[in-house]
């Protein structure tokens, strides 16, 4: 018997940000196969992995995959097809394999690279809902995210500071991810626009979650990888 090869999210980063259904499918797995990147100590980091660990899910089930941090995505790719392939060997062995990602697996998630490929590849897959990082942002800061007939969009880091500034001047609830790769136009943007409110965040659900709004701390900041923001 085979079962459908499960991507399941995990959410942020708290492990208690994982759905139930979540944690059943990565409970009954026999192959958990989780993201990890390369310090520049050759050590390899998993976010995934922690929270796995966490969930009082054994290490014996866990598989690393090392993800370059690069905008150029061809090593990324390199790795998804030998994951693919090592994965749906797996399957035609009629394991329980889960392939984990972090936030949502289908919301700005590279990962749907190879969910598309096994379905053109007919190989059953399923997925689970996970909770996005600025939902969980949204509710460490008690914000109420869009209200009434408010619009939101939400956009990668790539914007300038005047495209930036156009959204803001539009009255859209706006949310930038990858927000490292926008930091001048961001701080840009605070100083042109005293009329908005800009909620910062890092490590949302995680032991090192930050938050402020308080416009200078946000213009003293580095921002991280793993940091957003939320301008209304």
């Amino acid at each position: 018997m085979s079962y459908p090869i499960c991507f399941v999210s995990l959410g942020p980063g708290d492990p208690e940000l994982i759905t139930l259904k979540g944690l059943k499918k990565l409970r009954q797995a026999e192959i958990i196969y989780c993201p990890a990147t390369m310090n520049k100590n050759g050590q390899l980091l998993s976010r995934a992995a922690r929270i796995i660990e966490e969930l009082g899910i054994g290490e014996s089930a866990i598989r690393l995959f090392t993800l370059p941090m690069s905008k150029d995505r061809t090593e990324a790719w390199k790795v998804y097809d030998a994951l693919y392939e090592e994965a749906a060997s797996a399957w035609d062995e009629g394991k329980k394999v889960v392939i984990v990602a972090e936030g949502d697996a289908g919301f700005y998630s590279s990962i749907q690279y190879i969910y598309d490929k096994f379905r053109e590849n007919r190989i059953e897959v399923e997925r689970t809902a996970g909770i996005p990082a600025f939902i969980a942002a949204g509710a460490l800061a008690g914000l109420h995210i869009v209200k009434q007939e408010e619009q939101i969009i939400v956009i990668p880091g790539t914007l300038t500071a005047e495209e930036l500034s156009e959204k803001i001047k539009a009255g859209y609830v706006i949310v930038i991810m990858k927000l490292s790769q926008c930091v001048e136009a961001v701080h840009t943007c605070i100083r042109l626009h005293p009329e908005a409110n800009f909620h910062y965040f890092e490590n949302v659900g995680t032991g090192k979650e930050f938050y402020t709004s308080d416009r200078k701390q946000i213009q003293g900041k580095i921002f991280p990888y793993f940091s957003l923001m939320i301008i209304q």
